[in-house]
């Protein structure tokens, strides 16, 4: 629990001053968070297997938010957002299995991670209901 888990605190707390205004901000700190909590795990063949899952879903999420913003019209805009709320709802997925089957001493991350990606697809939610 060394410079990743201090590292992951200040990225967090970036996203926590940011939170309010820039989504496509929120979202690359939320799968840079992610990608540097992924090398805190113990090296088993589940929390391998899962990371790469939690890796590819948490980097998916503002992808597919700022494709959407570049949309070609609303039918593409408002698939690539259900694209990129699926994928935040599999983040807290993978975050939750990954808490719940390891003895982490960093597990407080975990959990704040699994926040961060149960309010952004709330937030995605949202902005699909105000966009039909």
């Amino acid at each position: 629990m060394g410079f990743e888990h201090w590292n992951l605190k200040f990225i967090m707390s970036k996203i926590e001053i940011s939170k309010p205004y820039d989504l496509e901000e929120r979202t690359f700190q939320f799968a840079k968070a992610v990608r540097i909590f992924v090398k805190t795990l113990p090296r088993t063949i589940a929390n391998v297997e899962d990371g790469k899952q939690l890796i590819r879903a948490s980097g998916s999420v503002g992808a597919n938010y700022r494709e959407a913003n570049e949309s070609l019209g609303k039918k593409d805009f408002l698939m690539r957002m259900k694209i990129s709320r699926k994928e935040a709802k599999e983040s807290a997925y993978w975050l939750r299995l990954i808490h719940e089957t390891n003895n982490l001493e960093n597990a407080d991350d975990s959990q704040i991670l699994m926040q961060e990606a149960t309010e952004l697809k709330k937030i995605l939610s949202s902005i699909l209901e105000k966009s039909k």
